[in-house]
């Protein structure tokens, strides 16, 4: 099975910005709905936002980061990527993308990202 390979993790301070990518060979991604997930330490992955196929690009988030993170795609690279804006320390975690719902075959390795001063 093809995989996702997250990317573009980081450090960075209380209200800082990190774009985050996640790209995969999969043939058929242009037809996923497409998620960001992401697992802090200690606790359960939990899904953070999703993207729908098509022109229409219907994006849904997560309370928790509703206003600050916006996902988008680029079916031409094969990409989705997840722009994250006045990050706070209860962010840090590793962040994956999978699809929607997920597919226990395809999880990547996650990006990490630590937010703290």
């Amino acid at each position: 099975q093809v995989q996702f390979v997250e990317s573009g993790g980081g450090w960075v301070q209380p209200g800082g910005s990190l774009r985050l990518s996640c790209s995969t060979s999969r043939s058929i991604f242009s037809i996923d709905v497409m998620g960001w997930y992401r697992q802090a330490p200690g606790k359960q992955r939990e899904w953070v936002a999703r993207i729908s196929v098509g022109n229409s690009r219907i994006t849904t988030y997560a309370d928790s980061v509703k206003g600050r993170f916006t996902i988008s795609r680029d079916n031409a690279k094969k990409t989705v990527y997840l722009q994250m804006n006045s990050l706070e320390p209860e962010d840090t975690a590793v962040y994956y993308c999978n699809t929607h719902p997920t597919r226990d075959e395809l999880w990547g390795q996650g990006t990490q990202v630590t937010v703290s001063s």
